[in-house]
């Protein structure tokens, strides 16, 4: 053999050799791996970057440009969507009667916006007007049902609710979100209501002819006397014992749970009515928790010579709530708080003359949430809704009437409010109107009106459901006869609203309405 072809022999050996021990490494490593697992996973990632780096060069330019572009533009988006946020988030009117044009010319008012009224600013612009410049405001708001925009002068707002409140309202709470319940056992009813009081629970004769009438029309709930006007209790409880409070054997319900057991035989929904704080029983069995005048150190009254106790007495806080506890627990389904205020004091211009024996140094407001903030957990703990009544002209007022009831402070932390919407109870020249009473339509509208319009400031307020007039007010100049017609015209102004739920009163406990 030549060299030369020795040469190219010795060179092949030497390629296959190298070739067999290249494929026998290869083959061992892939039969002796003991961890396929790990490299089919580390493979799929690196898989990943692979696919990701397999572009041409121009395309990876591209993309780290835009990525460098993306970090440039983060904190110009973030001040952009800070200063968004701003401009939309919700302020109040700080100021009593704020204007609201159609647009920016300001020569067409449209609405005109209360004190704690809740706004959003769309938009900010810069005007010139008699050689000034001046700044004004779109603004979104809800009013009368409606989602609206106008125009504002610019002034200051309010960042809460709190801010447009007396300075000794610091406490009220706004905050609290509470759940709307809709519990199991006891489902939400669109109330269309009647009250009873004592005696006609009392009476098997009457209570047949209003479980008749519940059978014949749409009314579909009784609010029964459970603590009325006078501290009675309307069946034997335990509360009443351990509280030390004398209490009558002769009690209207001699037994609650046949009584319970034919109301839901009937389908009628139940609500215990519990007087809050007009308790002369209490009162006689707790002289040192009444209000009383400081000038004369006696027990101070109303007109009607009832001694009222000071709604920050704990002590009733508790008895009141046992009583309460034991309604729900024999079968009611909702407890409604009455009298839930302080007495009349003129507006509050008596308070510096009162001793309402307020050791805790609390505002009224603040006292009758605290009340009702507590009643609710624990009756909504025990599967019961809670309601409060309140006077019929707290939506319109924005103040508390002296009587510690804020609109928004007790919508905020009820299932329901009820504010007593009786025209025979608006004074002459109410909304425009010259005898109220004579006029139920327009009356129960317009107060209906301003009660939502103030449920829009707070983020989950009670549900609306009005106490009408059922009776004739004889002692009204000018007043009408309330039959039929004029509880429906009631109801038509409520329905115009959207307001669905109603409870009619009658002290008589007649009640003049038929199958509709």
């Amino acid at each position: 053999m030549r060299v030369k072809d020795k040469k190219k022999f010795f060179r092949f050996l030497i390629l296959l050799v190298i070739f067999i021990f290249t494929i026998s490494c290869g083959v061992k490593r892939f039969v002796l791996d003991d961890k396929p697992k790990t490299i089919e996973m580390v493979s799929d990632e690196i898989k990943v970057d692979v696919l990701s780096f397999n572009k041409d060069s121009a395309s990876l330019e591209l993309k780290k440009e835009d990525l460098i572009k993306k970090e440039e533009a983060t904190p110009l988006k973030l001040e952009q969507k800070k200063e968004i946020l701003e401009k939309n988030e919700m302020k109040y009117v700080k100021n009593q009667n704020l204007n609201v044009f159609m647009d920016d010319a300001q020569k067409n008012r449209q609405d005109v916006l209360r004190k704690g009224t809740k706004i959003r600013i769309l938009e900010e612009k810069e005007i010139e007007e008699a050689g000034k410049e001046k700044t004004l405001l779109k603004i979104a708001y809800r009013k009368d049902l409606k989602e609206k925009e106008g125009w504002i002068n610019k002034v200051e707002f309010a960042q809460n609710l709190n801010e447009t409140l007396p300075s000794n309202w610091k406490n009220i709470d706004f905050e609290t979100d509470y759940p709307i319940n809709n519990f199991e056992n006891n489902p939400r009813v669109d109330v269309k209501g009647i009250y009873l009081n004592i005696y006609t629970i009392g009476s098997s004769k009457k209570m047949e002819r209003l479980i008749n009438l519940a059978k014949k029309t749409e009314i579909n709930a009784f609010v029964i006397d459970v603590k009325d006007d006078n501290g009675t209790l309307s069946f034997e409880m335990e509360a009443s014992k351990k509280f030390r409070i004398p209490v009558t054997k002769n009690y209207p319900i001699k037994n609650i749970e046949s009584f319970m057991k034919t109301m839901k035989e009937n389908n009628i929904y139940t609500i215990a009515r519990i007087v809050s704080f007009k308790d002369p029983t209490y009162a006689k069995a707790n002289p040192d928790k009444v209000i009383i005048s400081r000038d004369t150190g006696k027990p101070y009254t109303n007109s009607d010579g009832i001694i009222w106790v000071s709604a920050h007495d704990r002590n009733l806080w508790e008895y009141n709530l046992s009583v309460a506890e034991e309604a729900i627990k024999a079968g009611f389904n909702e407890i409604q708080f009455d009298y839930v205020r302080f007495p009349a004091s003129n507006g509050g211009k008596l308070d510096a003359k009162l001793n309402y024996r307020n050791t805790k140094n609390e505002s009224k407001p603040e006292t009758i949430q605290k009340y009702l903030k507590n009643a609710r957990e624990r009756i909504n703990s025990l599967g019961g809704y809670i309601s409060a009544d309140v006077y019929g002209q707290i939506g319109t007022f924005n103040d508390d009437m002296g009587l510690g009831q804020h609109w928004e402070t007790v919508s905020q932390v009820v299932d329901y409010i009820s504010p007593m919407m009786y025209p025979s109870h608006y004074g002459k020249g109410a909304y425009g109107i010259p005898v109220p009473d004579a006029e139920p339509y327009k009356t129960i509208y317009y107060s209906v009106k301003d009660s939502i319009n103030r449920n829009e400031n707070i983020e989950s307020p009670a549900v609306v459901r009005p106490w009408i007039q059922a009776f004739t007010a004889k002692w009204v100049k000018g007043h009408i006869q309330y039959n039929e017609k004029e509880i429906r015209e009631q109801i038509k102004a409520m329905n115009d609203l959207k307001v669905n739920q109603y409870l009619l009163w009658s002290p008589s406990n007649n009640y003049k309405i038929t199958a509709n």
